[in-house]
């Protein structure tokens, strides 16, 4: 089943729910050479006039390294019956693994932007990097959030502006 484009002034979606509650997909990377992490963490908003997208990539997670390397990443959101598909994006590396064999998704290239997103996702946004920072401990203001970092394997920060967004039909 085909996606459609979308205008994001008509997403009806609570953004506490589609990220923290759902989880996510995050690629990098074009059809040939790209990986995917499930994510809990993110964002959806407007900074500097642009509807935009935060996620956050340990350096030690193999999507980081497609991240930095590409222009674009997709944020994929999937129903309920494919979190067992997101689990094994999140267990397993993509160094190791085969993730789109062992997780049965099926991923599909963007015409416009050459990045990957997965057609069974019930919604897309494909992202165009336009900032990033490294998470600096030193910055906390909330000492309880180290505890999200026992290994001091600190985020990458990636802002990307919003220039595609699909919906399944």
């Amino acid at each position: 089943m085909a996606h459609k484009i979308i205008s994001l002034e008509n997403l009806l979606v609570n953004p506490f729910n589609l990220i923290g509650k759902d989880w996510m997909l995050i690629s990098s990377g074009d059809i040939n050479s790209f990986n995917m992490m499930t994510a809990g963490w993110g964002s959806l908003g407007i900074l500097w006039g642009k509807k935009v997208a935060f996620c956050f990539i340990r350096p030690t997670r193999y999507t980081y390294k497609f991240a930095n390397e590409n222009e674009y990443f997709t944020l994929s959101f999937f129903s309920e019956r494919y979190k067992e598909a997101l689990n094994i994006c999140g267990r397993y590396s993509g160094r190791d693994v085969d993730k789109v064999k062992l997780s049965g998704l099926t991923p599909i290239e963007d015409g416009d932007y050459k990045t990957v997103y997965f057609d069974e996702a019930r919604l897309v946004f494909i992202c165009r990097k336009i900032y990033y920072q490294d998470i600096n401990p030193e910055n906390f203001l909330d000492d309880s959030i180290h505890n999200n970092y026992p290994m001091k394997d600190y985020h990458r920060m990636f802002i990307g502006e919003i220039v595609k967004a699909l919906e399944k039909k």
